[in-house]
């Protein structure tokens, strides 16, 4: 059954740690917002793709990919975890800073974000956490497009996102902040169809 909120205040992190599990919210600057039902097999299967190549171009390394759901923590400064009014579950992201890391997920900004975009949650990804990863300090966010088959790079630059780079799926595309990470588009897109 899922939650019934009321418009009229905001949430923390804290009143999120007490929600039912029957459904998934994400929480941005204290609105909660309901996630889609399950992804498409298609979300997935990039999705998975994607992560299996990212965890093979880690191994070993110090940086950590996590998918969704997965709980990112946003803080706007130094409040306690139980204050903080915007909490994620972005399709996959990869922390390089350990101790951002703990046992609930991560607090601060991850160094990529990726999101594979859905028609019911689109628009919240272009523009609503677009900002919010502008703000909060993710240094890369890429939207992957599944049905225009394109990724739109964000690049973080003197604290803010330059104008996005567009890339079609296709051969390859390293992540700008994380060289060593090299996704295979053919790869990646191999059962969709």
């Amino acid at each position: 059954m899922g939650l019934a909120l009321r418009n009229d205040r905001t949430y923390t992190y804290a009143d999120y740690l007490t929600w039912p599990d029957d459904v998934r919210y994400e929480l941005i600057d204290g609105v909660p917002h309901a996630m889609s039902p399950a992804p498409s097999r298609t979300h997935q299967e990039i999705l998975q793709q994607i992560a299996s190549q990212v965890l093979n171009s880690l191994d070993g390394k110090p940086c950590r990919p996590f998918i969704a759901p997965f709980d990112v923590r946003l803080p706007h400064g130094n409040e306690a975890n139980g204050d903080i009014d915007t909490v994620v579950q972005p399709d996959l992201v990869v922390v390089c800073d350990r101790d951002k890391l703990d046992e609930r997920g991560c607090r601060g900004a991850p160094d990529w974000v990726v999101e594979v975009l859905l028609p019911s949650t689109a628009g919240r990804d272009l523009i609503t956490k677009r900002r919010l990863y502008e703000r909060a300090g993710v240094r890369e966010y890429w939207l992957v497009h599944p049905v225009d088959h394109v990724v739109t790079v964000y690049r973080l630059q003197d604290g803010a996102f330059g104008a996005p780079d567009i890339h079609e799926l296709k051969e390859t595309l390293a992540v700008g902040v994380l060289p060593e990470i090299v996704i295979d588009w053919e790869r990646a897109l191999r059962n969709v169809g």
